[in-house]
C-alpha cells in the first residue's frame, strides 16, 4: 500500500513540474516576442539571434504540452501570467537595448538550469517520461545562456542592476507556479 502511495506521490510531483516548466516556456517565448518587438528599434544586430531561441522555446513548449496531454493534465495556473509577465519583460528589457536583452537572457537560463537540473534529480527513479522531456531540451537553454553572456561585459551596470531582479522573479514564478 505504501508503495502504491509513493508512486502517486512521484507522478504527481512530475505533473507538477511539467505543468511548471510549459509555463515558464511559454513565459520565454512571450520574453522573446517582446524583445524582437522592440529591438527592431533598438538591438538590430541581435534580431536573428532572438528570433532563433523564440524557435527553441516554442519547441520546448510544444515537447511539454505533448507531455501534459499524453498524462491528460491542464496547463498551469500560472500560463498566462508568465505570457504577460514575460512579454512586459521583454518589452522593457528590449528598449533598454542589447546589454539588457542578453543580461535578462544569462539572469533567466541560470535560473531555469539549476531547476531543471534539480528537476531531473529529484525525478531520475520515477518518472522517466518527465525526465526525457527536460533533458531534451537542457543544451539549448544552457546555449542562450552561454551566447547571451558573451554579449554582456563583465563590468556591464545590467548585470549588477537588471540581473538579480530577473533571476528572482524567474524563482518567485516557479514557486508560484509549483504552489498554485
Amino acid at each position: 500500500m505504501h508503495l502504491s502511495v509513493r508512486l502517486h506521490a512521484d507522478e504527481e510531483l512530475g505533473g507538477r513540474v511539467l505543468k511548471v516548466d510549459h509555463a515558464g516556456e511559454n513565459g520565454a517565448v512571450c520574453i522573446y516576442a517582446g524583445q524582437i518587438l522592440v529591438a527592431r528599434l533598438t538591438a538590430r544586430s541581435m534580431l536573428a539571434e532572438l528570433k532563433e531561441f523564440k524557435s527553441h522555446e516554442e519547441r520546448h513548449r510544444r515537447i511539454f504540452q505533448a507531455e501534459l496531454e499524453r498524462r491528460a493534465l491542464p496547463r498551469c495556473r500560472s500560463y498566462g501570467f508568465c505570457a504577460l509577465g514575460g512579454f512586459a519583460l521583454g518589452v522593457v528589457t528590449g528598449l533598454l537595448g542589447p546589454g539588457a536583452i542578453a543580461s535578462t537572457t544569462v539572469a533567466v537560463e541560470q535560473v531555469v538550469l539549476r531547476h531543471l537540473h534539480q528537476q531531473v534529480a529529484a525525478l531520475s527513479k520515477s518518472d522517466r517520461a518527465a525526465v526525457a522531456a527536460i533533458e531534451s531540451i537542457i543544451s539549448e537553454e544552457r546555449q542562450h545562456r552561454d551566447l547571451s553572456a558573451a554579449h554582456v561585459r563583465a563590468s556591464a551596470p545590467w548585470l549588477k542592476i537588471l540581473s538579480p531582479i530577473v533571476a528572482m522573479s524567474t524563482e518567485a514564478v516557479i514557486w508560484l507556479g509549483m504552489h498554485l
